[in-house]
């Protein structure tokens, strides 16, 4: 129990009034529990004071109510009555005890630790409410609203500065103090107590260095990514006001815009590398779990679209001074080339055309000279108006040129740009559509699929769903890496060019089969997604996301983005009229319908169940539909049971390379979207023979197996049906015809050799046996 006695009570009712305000403040910053208040009354005063029951003596009233605390209050009237609640070895030298003790300082003491340690409490909170703020704050879309924020801020930081620099200044003074005070000290106990303050100062000035440290950091990435901010709007200003002319009127001129293009592009590259290094950060920031994921994600998709829009602005202007560059070298040689033809026109004499010799000799001039003509006018007038028609600006066509511009400029105004316009028009809707689908995908991988490795998150997830991110989202990485690094930048190298898309898809071709991995998983990450949908995890990363849709939704965007590349392609191929571009985008269109088809038929593929076997053993799947069915066996037993089936079989039927199989569709399962096929029979091609037409129906043919010992008679939906079924069944027979002539010729001739060199053999042999034997003979005559 602790136990604390006051200093002696003057005898005035003030003095009372201190006592009682001292043991209220005594109460509230000692660091312990006061459970006994012993006061000591004056014994100097008339008389013997009145006992300690009565609380009061002549010259002022102490009670229990007058300190209104919730313990007991002892009144003494002697030095001899408060040793029998003290040993004489705790009292100071005031009661003539032993103990050398400063009240005043030990109450300093005691209230500069406490002031302290209020004093690192309040700079945490200002420092947290601070940095609060700093995440919280919205970065304007203006330059000096940008840097007037950041001014804003580093003025507060550096105020902030300067209080902890105070304060640690305060704290290292304070345990300096305090270890003045321990040196002076004898009694072990004190010194002991002494150390406990020191370690306690020290803990709380190690706490303030390292708020200090991690509000650095914090306050550095802020600045840094204001900065950079600031500075890229800055630079986007400069660009919007500096600006180049569109095109030169003579050559110097366009030479001289290219110049400063030149360096205008390098000041650009200076400032996208440093857009480049926020975008990493944010990146980092988005990796790392950060709690403003989607205002992150928004700011890198807004830089890197500025750099894209600087980058394609700077590549148009560059293409157009080029050739305008281009146009103008050879308008200079056509002027040139007229002039000399003028020249030698007015140089021959006419007295020289007189003779047939001068003038052959003069023709022969002319005709030189015509050879020697620019290509610029050995060009027909539709390729140059389409070689030019977007580099002859107004600006060129008011220029004093000779005849070759004005027939430019006459064909430009007569050809129309509206193909032109259109192909744009749809490469552009291409290319925006590519940047919200890859956005799209890295929201989902960092907002649900990185968040289910998150520690943070791991209570909201449910069982059936740890280590079950492979089969939630399938490949998805690999799509989204494929995309954003290179699938995207080959479509924006197209914006200028949209003809050129076609080889764009074609050069990609073999990485599209990505799409192909990831819906062969579809089922099985439907089905498990159905499991958990309604999982507080799914809800809790959609509301981060702030997506209006569940992400059932987005993992149907690649599919979905699948189709939307076809349907672009064929707008294009309508719009695009020369022929080698057009057979370009017919290929990529035709490659992406194989695609979408081998897509859809792998997913039908990954339903069958029951067959007992491999299937990628049986090749690819060349096509799969639902057919009716009949079958006959040649057994005569089956044969009349078959023949009284009016009804026909619903089957599915697969078209491998190297076998034929009969399934039956299964729709049970209502809550399946996909349905599932049941394994019945499989044929293989190596077995199998058609008959194309059936009579009394055009859509009816035979399959037949095994020399008609079983015969499929299959109804096809339409007739197209059919004779797409019967051509890819026909190729694969010839193609299996071919390779079983193929090794019979390989046998013939292998055996033909094989009959060769065992009658060589014998020849040898038997010349060899011949020859022992006449030796032989000749022996036994002699």
């Amino acid at each position: 129990m602790r136990k604390r006695d006051c200093s002696r009570p003057t005898t005035s009712i003030t003095a009372a009034t201190r006592v009682r305000g001292k043991v209220r403040r005594e109460n509230t910053s000692f660091p312990g529990n006061l459970h006994l208040v012993l006061v000591l009354q004056p014994g100097s005063l008339l008389g013997s004071a009145p006992s300690p029951s009565s609380g009061t003596d002549l010259g002022f009233r102490f009670s229990q109510d007058d300190f209104l605390l919730k313990m007991p209050v002892v009144m003494l009237r002697s030095v001899g009555e408060l040793l029998r609640y003290i040993d004489e070895n705790h009292l100071t030298s005031d009661f003539t005890a032993k103990v050398e003790y400063c009240q005043s300082d030990w109450v300093v003491l005691r209230t500069s630790i406490e002031t302290f340690a209020v004093t690192v409490k309040e700079i945490a909170q200002l420092l947290q409410g601070f940095g609060s703020e700093l995440s919280e704050t919205d970065i304007p879309d203006e330059a000096n609203a940008v840097e007037f924020l950041l001014h804003s801020h580093t003025h507060r930081y550096r105020q902030m500065k300067e209080d902890i620099r105070s304060v640690l200044k305060e704290g290292r003074l304070l345990l300096s103090n305090l270890d003045t005070v321990k040196a002076s000290k004898r009694d072990a106990e004190e010194e002991r107590e002494i150390q406990a303050d020191m370690a306690t100062v020290q803990r709380l000035l190690t706490q303030l260095r390292d708020m200090e440290e991690a509000f650095d950091g914090f306050f550095e990435k802020h600045h840094l990514k204001l900065q950079q901010y600031t500075q890229l709007l800055q630079y986007e200003i400069s660009f919007q006001q500096k600006g180049i002319a569109s095109v030169g009127t003579t050559l110097v001129e366009t030479e001289q815009l290219l110049k400063d293009l030149e360096t205008l592009d390098k000041h650009a590259q200076e400032e996208m590398a440093r857009a480049q290094v926020v975008i990493l950060h944010g990146h980092q920031l988005a990796a790392n779990h950060h709690y403003a994921l989607a205002l992150i994600v928004q700011h890198c998709n807004e830089l890197r679209h500025h750099c894209d829009i600087i980058t394609a602005a700077i590549r148009t202007k560059r293409a157009s001074l080029t050739r305008a560059r281009d146009l103008l070298h050879r308008l200079e040689d056509a002027l040139r080339w007229c002039d000399e033809g003028a020249y030698l026109l007015a140089s021959q004499m006419v007295d020289r055309f007189q003779t047939r010799e001068g003038a052959q000799e003069a023709l022969q001039y002319l005709s030189i000279h015509q050879e020697r003509a620019p290509s610029a006018l050995k060009n027909s007038q539709d390729t140059l108006s389409l070689e030019f028609e977007a580099t002859l600006t107004p600006q060129l066509q008011m220029t004093d040129n000779p005849p070759p511009l004005s027939l430019l400029s006459t064909f430009y105004f007569a050809f129309s740009s509206l193909t032109l316009t259109l192909c744009r028009h749809i490469m552009k809707e291409l290319i925006a559509t590519e940047r919200v689908y890859v956005d799209e995908l890295l929201s989902v991988l960092l907002g649900y699929r990185a968040e289910m490795e998150d520690p943070s998150m791991s209570h909201l997830l449910p069982s059936a769903l740890r280590s079950q991110k492979d089969v939630l989202f399938g490949n998805m990485p690999e799509i989204y890496q494929f995309h954003s690094r290179i699938f995207l930048e080959d479509l924006q190298s197209c914006l200028e060019t949209p003809e050129r898309v076609g080889a764009c898809f074609l050069h990609r071709k073999e990485k599209f089969q990505v799409y192909e991995r990831y819906c062969q998983n579809k089922s099985r990450s439907e089905l498990l997604w159905r499991q958990c949908s309604d999982s507080p995890f799914f809800q809790e990363c959609q509301k981060k996301l702030e997506h209006k849709l569940g992400l059932d939704s987005y993992l149907l965007k690649p599919v979905q983005r699948l189709a939307k590349y076809q349907l672009l392609l064929k707008e294009l191929l309508r719009h695009r009229a020369e022929e080698r571009y057009r057979c370009e985008l017919q290929d990529a269109l035709d490659s992406m319908l194989e695609l979408l088809k081998s897509v859809n038929d792998s997913m039908h593929q990954i339903a069958i169940t029951g067959y007992q076997g491999d299937l990628s053993q049986l090749g690819r799947v060349v096509l799969q539909g639902g057919f009716s069915v009949w079958i006959s066996h040649k057994r005569a037993a089956v044969r009349m049971k078959e023949l009284a089936r009016f009804k026909p079989m619903q089957r599915h039927l697969f078209l491998y390379d190297h076998a034929l199989l009969f399934c039956k569709r299964r729709d049970e399962d209502n809550h399946d979207r996909t349905p599932f096929y049941s394994f019945k029979s499989c044929l293989r091609m190596s077995a199998v023979g058609i008959t194309e037409n059936v009579k009394g129906d055009l859509k009816k043919f035979e399959i037949w197996y095994n020399g008609r010992e079983v015969v499929y008679i299959v109804q096809a939906p339409t007739v197209e049906v059919k004779v797409a079924w019967l051509t890819e069944i026909r190729k694969i027979l010839t193609n299996q015809q071919k390779l079983c002539q193929g090794l019979c010729s390989c046998y013939d001739l292998l055996s033909t050799s094989m009959l060769l060199f065992f009658n060589s053999c014998f020849l040898f042999w038997g010349t060899k046996l011949g020859s022992a034997l006449v030796c032989l003979l000749g022996e036994v005559q002699n």
